[in-house]
């Protein structure tokens, strides 16, 4: 059991650095994306859907085990920190829903603002990390909030 609640641990944290690592990484190429045209837009933009999918995924291997290891381990649903990192999920999990299909969608659009578009990009980008950075917060430090 003690190897198992190990793996799981393992699979947590890798699903963690998948959620939040590629994000990092889309900084400069927003950067590109007001100035850049067609192919090289649609690259940069198919680059962009990936990153996204690739969190969602991994968001669900995340919240899997996540689940696994409350129920195998020493803490309860009722934990202050659980409470908190559950709240944070599921504001990430709508935020994310609606935060950047509508605004890649809008990049291929005729006479599109691409500059404002990129300036939208980049403050979704940074309030996704500080969600997914308070819940990591929540996890590591463990907080007892009551």
């Amino acid at each position: 059991m003690d190897l198992f609640y190990r793996f799981i641990i393992y699979l947590h944290v890798a699903s963690v650095i998948a959620s939040i690592g590629p994000f990092f990484i889309l900084m400069p190429i927003v950067k590109k994306l007001p100035d850049a045209i067609e192919k090289e837009l649609e690259a940069y933009l198919a680059l962009l859907k990936s990153v996204v999918r690739l969190s969602k995924h991994a968001g669900h291997v995340l919240i899997g085990t996540g689940v696994l290891l409350v129920i195998l381990g020493p803490w309860t649903w009722k934990t202050p920190w659980i409470v908190g990192t559950l709240a944070l999920l599921f504001a990430s999990l709508f935020f994310l829903a609606r935060a950047f299909s509508p605004t890649l969608r809008n990049f291929t659009e005729e006479g599109a603002n691409k500059l404002e578009l990129a300036a939208k990009l980049k403050r979704t980008i940074w309030i996704y990390i500080i969600l997914l950075m308070s819940m990591l917060w929540f996890m590591v430090v463990k907080p007892n909030l009551w």
